[in-house]
């Protein structure tokens, strides 16, 4: 094998690489990919979970930090 047939075959290696890629993309593109799941849904649960955790934190957010202190000083005392 020659130098240059050598060298033509690494640069043809990247292409090959990109292709895959390109072709990848498309398919995700297209909705083909049957891994893409429901983002919505993933929105609208993550939405919902940071709604509820802010709902019981702001009004009883003394408490816990009380709680957590105590826990954390009954854990950490020597004695």
């Amino acid at each position: 094998m020659s130098r240059r047939t050598e060298k033509k075959g690494r640069t043809l290696r990247p292409y090959a690489y990109l292709k895959e890629a390109l072709a990848a993309v498309a398919d995700r593109v297209r909705g083909d990919d049957p891994e893409r799941g429901d983002v919505p849904g993933w929105v609208m649960i993550t939405v919902m979970t940071a709604a509820l955790v802010l709902a019981i934190l702001i009004p009883f957010r003394a408490a816990i930090v009380e709680a957590v202190t105590n826990a954390l000083d009954s854990v950490t005392s020597v004695g």
